[in-house]
């Protein structure tokens, strides 16, 4: 890695490969991933024993948790943002690869991850895991939106080592110059991913610390709308400072993401307001 800071601008161009194995790159984006899920398995892991949780309810949740997102997330970006994918490359959508005009096949790693899809295959993936658990659904939500920030923190820092998800040219101090982005040009640019990051992180201790003084006192429901809240709010103000991930996108007054964005926002701060309701859901957790 390069980091080369000079006056009013840094020079980001890390190598995103951190070795490889068997000629297979192992990248930051892949680990740092990983990194966001082992933070997340810890933290819930906790509240289920917090909540006196039987483990053998616990052991099946994070194979749901990471398929429901890894599919929901690649099939959120094939749909909304990639759709030409389904026909001209359909192994593509399935599999971590890319194939060139030669037809040859490249291991590249899933590059196309969609947060909105993401949290949709998560929200399915856990309805099915309760319906095996018998444990309550919104409590489940609860207890998965407590961690989710800081992997959505770790999923942000993994795009920055990729040079990717760009944010707009700027002239601001701190501004990144992305050299390992072709498309972005050697143009000082804001780096959203790192203000995404940071933002997540502080939501995660907000959630952490509403957890510890207020979980008995806060309805069922409270903490997954909050999550979905915070993070798909700020995520709509922050697309004003990113570049269009695709050019479809041009014409329109709000982008893709924005418009995925309003009903998590909805969703969340019903919720919030008026997920009193949803304490009367049974059944209760399963001591």
């Amino acid at each position: 890695m390069n980091l080369m800071a000079v006056p009013m601008q840094v020079v980001w161009d890390p190598n995103p490969e951190l070795f490889k194995i068997f000629g297979i790159p192992l990248r930051y984006y892949g680990l740092l991933w990983g990194v966001g899920l082992f933070f997340a398995y810890i933290i819930v892991r906790y509240q289920y024993r917090d909540k006196k949780i039987p483990e053998k309810k616990f052991e099946p949740l994070f194979f749901y948790c990471f398929f429901g997102i890894l599919i929901g997330a690649r099939l959120g970006h094939v749909i909304f943002y990639q759709p030409e994918l389904l026909v001209q490359s359909p192994l593509e959508v399935i599999l971590p690869i890319h194939i060139d005009v030669a037809g040859k096949w490249h291991f590249k790693g899933y590059s196309g991850l969609a947060s909105h899809g993401g949290t949709i295959g998560l929200i399915i993936a856990l309805w099915l895991y309760v319906r095996k658990t018998k444990l309550n659904y919104v409590d489940v939500l609860d207890m998965i939106a407590v961690a989710t920030p800081i992997t959505a923190c770790f999923i942000r820092l993994a795009n920055l080592m990729n040079s990717e998800i760009i944010g707009k040219a700027t002239d601001v101090p701190w501004a990144f110059i992305f050299a390992n982005n072709s498309e972005a040009g050697m143009v000082p640019r804001h780096p959203a991913q790192l203000y995404e990051a940071l933002a997540y992180l502080l939501f995660f201790f907000i959630m952490i610390y509403l957890y510890k003084k207020y979980s008995t006192k806060l309805h069922r429901g409270f903490f997954f709308g909050l999550c979905l809240t915070l993070i798909f709010t700020f995520r709509f103000f922050i697309e004003f400072l990113k570049e269009n991930q695709v050019t479809f996108e041009d014409g329109m007054q709000f982008n893709m993401g924005q418009w995925l964005s309003v009903p998590f926002i909805i969703l969340g701060l019903a919720c919030i307001f008026a997920g009193k309701k949803l304490d009367k859901m049974k059944p209760e957790i399963k001591r």
